[in-house]
């Protein structure tokens, strides 16, 4: 089924937040949503109710385990959750050295949840060309790279176009599509950037997010920007980007309610 990456040449960008919020509009649509983490961070996880004490992931159990579906936590709903986990640095290094040398590592991890049934999968990266990025772009879908409205973004952007973020096309089925996070209009720069990337992205622009405190109220909620607040601009920026989206693969629309599903594991 349907990978989305969601990625940025720089941190910063409110990466994390958009992965998370994108999984739960889709999801709200009736699509079953599977977020995974590829960032040693392991914040996303915080946005789909998991406490901070909960250390349990993928990433430390890589090396014995090639099925990665057994670590799938479920949160309930539509949305399922494979954190990066706990990991000490020797298996942080032992996983990036296996996704850079191994090319089949990464797709026997993935196997069995990008075949599951009716499952979209929204995979949040670390800043930059980093060796998951890399390793994925043969079964990528769709990769979302999301810029501020600063003049930071701006000067990278030809780092993306010109296909030099990982020394080649991104994934080699939709493309690469652009994303404009925490916009400002308050500001003349935001404007002015937003702007200039409107004129010169066109279609490979699929919207832009606005300035919004209810998405960092909603994160410390632990909640949904689509729960904390819906009728606030972000949600209904991060709505119209995900039906963009899911026109883009030709993934079906629901009837927007969330139904339950069963486990991806038993984990």
């Amino acid at each position: 089924m349907p990978l989305i990456c969601v990625c940025s040449p720089k941190g910063g960008v409110g990466k994390t937040t958009v992965a998370a919020n994108l999984s739960y509009a889709l999801a709200r649509s009736g699509i079953k949503v599977l977020a995974i983490d590829f960032d040693v961070q392991n914040a996303l996880r915080l946005h789909f109710g998991v406490p901070l004490s909960d250390g349990r992931g993928y990433v430390a159990k890589s090396m014995e385990n090639p099925d990665w579906s057994q670590y799938v936590l479920t949160t309930g709903g539509n949305i399922f959750v494979l954190p990066y986990g706990d990991s000490t640095e020797e298996q942080r290094v032992a996983f990036e050295d296996r996704l850079a040398n191994d090319e089949h590592f990464l797709a026997r991890g993935l196997s069995t949840l990008l075949n599951y049934p009716g499952l979209v999968v929204v995979a949040d990266f670390p800043p930059g060309p980093g060796p998951a990025l890399k390793a994925i772009a043969s079964i990528a879908d769709l990769n979302l790279v999301t810029m501020l409205a600063d003049t930071a973004s701006l000067s990278l952007l030809p780092q993306v176009e010109n296909q030099r973020m990982i020394g080649g096309p991104l994934n080699h089925r939709a493309g690469h599509y652009f994303l404009i996070n925490q916009a400002d209009t308050r500001r003349h720069i935001s404007r002015d950037v937003t702007s200039f990337m409107e004129e010169r992205l066109g279609e490979r622009l699929l919207g832009v997010v606005h300035r919004d405190e209810s998405v960092v109220e909603a994160h410390a909620a632990q909640k949904s920007i689509f729960e904390f607040s819906p009728a606030s601009a972000a949600a209904f920026d991060i709505e119209i980007i995900s039906k963009k989206v899911a026109s883009i693969l030709g993934v079906k629309v629901g009837d927007g309610e969330v139904h339950a599903s069963p486990k991806l594991s038993g984990y």
